[in-house]
Protein backbone atom coordinates (compact mmCIF):
# COMPACT_ATOMS: atom_id res chain seq x y z
CA UNK A 1 0.00 0.00 0.00
CA UNK A 2 1.39 3.38 -1.00
CA UNK A 3 1.82 5.99 1.69
CA UNK A 4 -0.80 8.29 0.16
CA UNK A 5 -3.36 5.45 0.22
CA UNK A 6 -2.65 4.87 3.92
CA UNK A 7 -3.00 8.60 4.57
CA UNK A 8 -6.36 8.68 2.77
CA UNK A 9 -7.64 5.73 4.83
CA UNK A 10 -6.48 7.37 8.05
CA UNK A 11 -8.12 10.62 6.96
CA UNK A 12 -11.48 8.88 6.58
CA UNK A 13 -11.03 7.16 9.94
CA UNK A 14 -10.16 10.46 11.66
CA UNK A 15 -13.28 12.04 10.13
CA UNK A 16 -15.48 9.21 11.37
CA UNK A 17 -13.96 9.35 14.86
CA UNK A 18 -14.10 13.16 14.90
CA UNK A 19 -10.44 13.25 15.96
CA UNK A 20 -9.72 16.91 15.23
CA UNK A 21 -5.96 16.90 15.85
CA UNK A 22 -5.34 13.78 13.79
CA UNK A 23 -7.59 15.08 11.03
CA UNK A 24 -5.76 18.40 10.96
CA UNK A 25 -2.34 16.71 10.86
CA UNK A 26 -3.32 14.25 8.13
CA UNK A 27 -4.78 17.02 6.01
CA UNK A 28 -1.56 18.98 6.48
CA UNK A 29 0.66 16.10 5.33
CA UNK A 30 -1.66 15.30 2.43
CA UNK A 31 -1.51 18.94 1.28
CA UNK A 32 2.27 18.94 1.66
CA UNK A 33 2.51 15.80 -0.48
CA UNK A 34 0.26 17.36 -3.14
CA UNK A 35 2.36 20.54 -3.14
CA UNK A 36 5.53 18.48 -3.57
CA UNK A 37 3.93 16.66 -6.49
CA UNK A 38 3.09 20.00 -8.14
CA UNK A 39 6.55 21.40 -7.40
CA UNK A 40 8.26 18.40 -9.01
CA UNK A 41 5.74 18.39 -11.88
CA UNK A 42 5.02 14.67 -11.66
CA UNK A 43 1.80 12.67 -11.70
CA UNK A 44 2.75 10.53 -8.73
CA UNK A 45 5.48 10.75 -6.10
CA UNK A 46 7.70 7.73 -5.56
CA UNK A 47 7.61 6.09 -2.15
CA UNK A 48 11.05 7.56 -1.37
CA UNK A 49 9.82 11.05 -2.23
CA UNK A 50 6.75 10.59 -0.03
CA UNK A 51 8.89 9.42 2.87
CA UNK A 52 11.27 12.36 2.35
CA UNK A 53 8.32 14.79 2.59
CA UNK A 54 7.04 13.16 5.79
CA UNK A 55 10.58 13.10 7.23
CA UNK A 56 10.90 16.82 6.49
CA UNK A 57 7.64 17.49 8.34
CA UNK A 58 8.83 15.37 11.29
CA UNK A 59 12.07 17.35 11.45
CA UNK A 60 10.09 20.59 11.33
CA UNK A 61 7.96 19.42 14.28
CA UNK A 62 11.05 18.49 16.29
CA UNK A 63 12.59 21.91 15.61
CA UNK A 64 9.33 23.63 16.58
CA UNK A 65 9.17 21.68 19.84
CA UNK A 66 12.67 22.87 20.75
CA UNK A 67 11.81 26.49 19.96
CA UNK A 68 8.49 26.38 21.83
CA UNK A 69 10.23 24.85 24.87
CA UNK A 70 12.71 27.74 24.83
CA UNK A 71 9.79 30.17 24.72
CA UNK A 72 8.02 28.22 27.50
CA UNK A 73 4.91 27.61 25.39
CA UNK A 74 3.72 24.31 26.87
CA UNK A 75 0.43 24.43 24.94
CA UNK A 76 2.20 24.59 21.58
CA UNK A 77 4.80 22.02 22.64
CA UNK A 78 2.02 19.55 23.42
CA UNK A 79 0.27 20.20 20.09
CA UNK A 80 3.53 19.70 18.15
CA UNK A 81 4.29 16.48 20.06
CA UNK A 82 0.88 15.05 19.18
CA UNK A 83 1.39 15.98 15.52
CA UNK A 84 4.89 14.49 15.64
CA UNK A 85 3.53 11.18 16.95
CA UNK A 86 0.95 11.07 14.17
CA UNK A 87 3.50 11.90 11.45
CA UNK A 88 5.96 9.30 12.70
CA UNK A 89 3.43 6.54 12.03
CA UNK A 90 3.96 7.20 8.30
CA UNK A 91 7.73 6.73 8.43
CA UNK A 92 9.46 3.35 8.16
CA UNK A 93 10.67 1.79 11.40
CA UNK A 94 13.66 3.77 12.61
CA UNK A 95 17.01 2.02 13.03
CA UNK A 96 18.36 1.54 16.53
CA UNK A 97 21.70 3.15 17.42
CA UNK A 98 23.30 -0.31 17.62
CA UNK A 99 22.16 -1.15 14.07
CA UNK A 100 23.61 2.11 12.74
CA UNK A 101 26.93 1.48 14.51
CA UNK A 102 27.04 -2.04 13.03
CA UNK A 103 26.55 -0.58 9.53
CA UNK A 104 29.26 2.02 10.15
CA UNK A 105 31.63 -0.67 11.39
CA UNK A 106 30.98 -2.86 8.36
CA UNK A 107 31.57 0.03 5.91
CA UNK A 108 34.74 1.18 7.68
CA UNK A 109 36.21 -2.34 7.84
CA UNK A 110 35.21 -3.33 4.27
CA UNK A 111 36.56 -0.11 2.74
CA UNK A 112 39.56 0.21 5.07
CA UNK A 113 38.70 3.75 6.20
CA UNK A 114 40.86 4.83 9.11
CA UNK A 115 40.63 8.54 9.87
CA UNK A 116 38.16 11.37 10.23
CA UNK A 117 39.27 12.48 6.74
CA UNK A 118 37.30 9.51 5.41
CA UNK A 119 34.05 10.70 7.00
CA UNK A 120 32.64 11.98 3.69
CA UNK A 121 33.30 8.63 2.03
CA UNK A 122 31.70 6.74 4.92
CA UNK A 123 28.65 9.04 4.88
CA UNK A 124 28.20 8.75 1.09
CA UNK A 125 28.24 4.95 1.39
CA UNK A 126 26.04 4.91 4.48
CA UNK A 127 23.42 7.49 3.44
CA UNK A 128 21.52 5.33 0.92
CA UNK A 129 21.37 2.50 3.47
CA UNK A 130 19.79 4.54 6.26
CA UNK A 131 17.93 7.31 4.40
CA UNK A 132 14.46 7.73 5.87
CA UNK A 133 15.19 5.18 8.59
CA UNK A 134 17.50 7.30 10.75
CA UNK A 135 18.14 10.93 11.61
CA UNK A 136 21.13 11.90 9.46
CA UNK A 137 22.47 14.31 12.11
CA UNK A 138 22.59 11.42 14.57
CA UNK A 139 24.20 9.18 11.93
CA UNK A 140 26.83 11.83 11.20
CA UNK A 141 27.65 12.12 14.91
CA UNK A 142 27.96 8.34 15.24
CA UNK A 143 30.31 8.19 12.23
CA UNK A 144 32.41 11.01 13.67
CA UNK A 145 32.62 9.27 17.06
CA UNK A 146 33.52 5.95 15.44
CA UNK A 147 36.29 7.43 13.27
CA UNK A 148 37.76 9.36 16.21
CA UNK A 149 38.32 6.17 18.23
Amino acid sequence: MMLLDKINLDLKEAMKNKNKTKLETIRLIKTTLMNEKIKLMVDKLSEEQEIAVVAREVKQRKDSIIEYEKAERADLVEKEKVQLDILQTYLPKQLEEKEIIDLIEKIVVDSNFTSIKDMGKVMSTLSPLVKGRADMAKVSQLVKNYLNK
